[in-house]
């Protein structure tokens, strides 16, 4: 199996800090955070959308 294909988040800063994602082979997203790259989290597009839609819902002063 071909590793993934990250892609660094837009809504992440220059240099450090950067979240990145990847689709796997099955449709299943993964998550990484460039501090730690060896701890990959997998969700779905339904569960990033929940998540991305609460957090804006929580934090409406926050851009995304």
């Amino acid at each position: 199996m071909p590793p993934p294909a990250w892609q660094k988040s837009t809504f992440s800063p220059d240099g450090s800090d950067c979240v990145y994602v990847a689709t796997a082979p099955d449709g299943t997203l993964r998550l990484r955070e460039s501090d730690d790259p060896d701890v990959i989290l997998t969700t779905s597009r339904i569960q990033l959308g929940a998540l991305i839609t609460a957090y804006k819902n929580a934090r409406p002063d926050t851009p995304m």
